[in-house]
């Protein structure tokens, strides 16, 4: 079981379909695309010297190059190591050497300041003359790897400490592709996939599936998110699709290009990698319509742990619609999905506990680190250290991560209740709750808010009033900083860790 079949049998089946696309033009074909796959996996055994099972690191902005690289890597049963490319040089030199990589593909930039380092392997710049003599090279036949063979090793963001390094082996891969058609959508030769987003990450897992039926992976002339050149690309691209990130959408239902913009075109928008929240799902729908299809996952059970349909989403008339549009869905086919109290026991429905997976989808551990394996990893069951609740259908409602958790004075506070509701305040952009230290209660709640209108946010007495109207006196914020924006990650994470830190920045002034 080689991943990098799913090239092969779709170059086979359809040669002269467009494959890659730059903007609006075409790159290359399948049959192109597989024979310079090809050429480069031989050049990686033979004129690298690498050898089977060798780490090769993808640093690079997105690029129709990426694919080639990535499906090269596979074919000659070498692993992939997909880097975010907003990281830091330091970032950078300690994930190169945390996986012995051997070998860097790099766009131009990235491989003029890698080149700085010391410790960096080759690095080869994907617009260089040499790598393009790289793929005339013979062509390398299919390496007959296992299906427990490492195929991609993703480095968490970080945030929290060092990164670490999840395992993905072909069966983990092939089993979040088969789990996008079960439960996403289907394709046909011709669809299209938009790479807004990093194809490193959650874009580029999402590639695979449309690639295994014949669509284009198209890369923006820009490389990434911009909402008018986004809209453009819709235009032009017959049944599209999108992953984004919960603020990518509101940034481009936001945005002055998208009044009047057709949309007609997209076919499905896959979002998550962090919370859309019912009143932002709820403008979504109305300004595109019921083109959307939510996700729960990590890197650890790459973008497969639950989904809420697209057809769940179009489901207006069920009683119970706005829990369910705050909701995460139910457990994907592939998997099984629990919630459990801290002794690992199942939770009754509607109790909150930490959210645990198994399936051919969990990865195989971390890389180099058998104390985090075995924290995370018990029993066969992937602990993701998010807490949420089943209701009594399966829906799964996510509550925090459990770092995230607030205990004032005892009592449980779940930020993202409180988030929820301040969100449906008509001059609340975004919002972001976390816990202060208070010295009789433990902690108390803090609100980050980012007004519709900076220049003149809502007062707090208005929030706090509003609070008491909508939750338990004991949940509402003890106080509202107000931002012009929240801080974030390179994937539209809120930095929840920068928000504590500017807590305890100011309590210790």
């Amino acid at each position: 079981m080689n991943i990098a079949n799913l090239l092969t049998r779709t170059a086979r089946n359809y040669p002269t379909y467009p494959a890659l696309a730059h903007g609006t033009s075409t790159v290359a074909t399948y049959r192109e695309f597989e024979a310079a796959s090809a050429g480069l996996a031989g050049a990686l055994l033979t004129e690298c010297g690498l050898q089977p099972g060798d780490r090769v690191a993808l640093i690079m902005k997105n690029h129709p190059q990426y694919w080639i690289a990535l499906f090269a890597i596979w074919r000659a049963g070498l692993v992939a190591v997909p880097v975010n490319a907003k990281l830091h040089l330091t970032e950078f030199d300690y994930i190169l050497q945390n996986s012995d990589s051997r070998l860097c593909f790099a766009t131009p930039e990235l491989a003029k300041e890698l080149a700085g380092l010391t410790s960096a392997p080759r690095i080869v710049d994907i617009t260089s003359a040499a790598f393009e003599r790289m793929k005339q090279q013979a062509p390398q036949p299919l390496a007959d790897t296992a299906p427990d063979d490492l195929a991609w090793l993703f480095y968490t963001s970080g945030t929290t400490g060092k990164p670490k390094g999840a395992m993905l082996s072909h069966r983990n891969l092939l089993a979040a592709t088969l789990s996008y058609f079960a439960d996403v959508t289907g394709h046909n030769p011709g669809d299209a996939i938009i790479h807004a987003a990093p194809q490193t990450h959650g874009s580029g897992l999402y590639g695979l599936p449309v690639l295994a039926k014949g669509g284009i992976q198209v890369t923006p002339d820009s490389g990434g998110f911009d909402p008018a050149e986004t809209l453009e690309l819709i235009q032009h691209y017959t049944n599209c699709c999108f992953f984004f990130a919960p603020t990518m959408i509101h940034r481009l239902i936001g945005s002055d290009a998208f009044k009047g913009a057709d949309t007609s075109n997209i076919k499905m928008i896959v979002y998550g990698g962090g919370p859309m929240y019912e009143a932002d799902i709820r403008k979504a729908l109305d300004a595109i319509g019921n083109r959307f299809c939510q996700i729960y996952g990590q890197g650890e059970a790459p973008m497969t742990i639950t989904a809420l349909s697209n057809w769940e989403l179009g489901n207006t008339d069920h009683p119970r619609r706005s829990e369910r549009l705050a909701s995460v869905g139910t457990e994907r086919t592939d998997v099984e999905v629990r919630v459990v109290d801290d002794a690992g026991t199942p939770c009754p429905v509607g109790e909150v506990g930490e959210i645990v997976v198994r399936g051919d989808v969990v990865m195989m551990g971390y890389w180099k680190n058998e104390a985090a394996t075995h924290d995370t990893i018990r029993d066969g069951w992937l602990y993701t250290g998010d807490m949420g609740c089943f209701d009594a259908d399966g829906f799964l409602t996510l509550k925090d991560r459990s770092k995230d958790l607030i205990i004032s004075g005892g009592t449980n506070i779940y930020p993202r209740e409180i988030e929820e509701v301040l969100l449906t305040h008509a001059s609340v952009a975004e919002v972001s709750v976390v816990g202060r230290y208070h010295p009789d209660w433990g902690e108390e709640a803090v609100a980050f808010v980012v007004g519709t209108n900076p220049a003149s946010p809502p007062s707090p007495a208005d929030l706090d009033s509003f609070c008491l109207t909508h939750m338990a006196r004991f949940k509402r914020p003890k106080d509202y900083i107000f931002l012009t924006e929240l801080p974030k990650n390179n994937y539209g994470k809120v930095l929840k860790t920068e928000l504590r830190r500017r807590l305890e920045t100011d309590q210790a002034g």
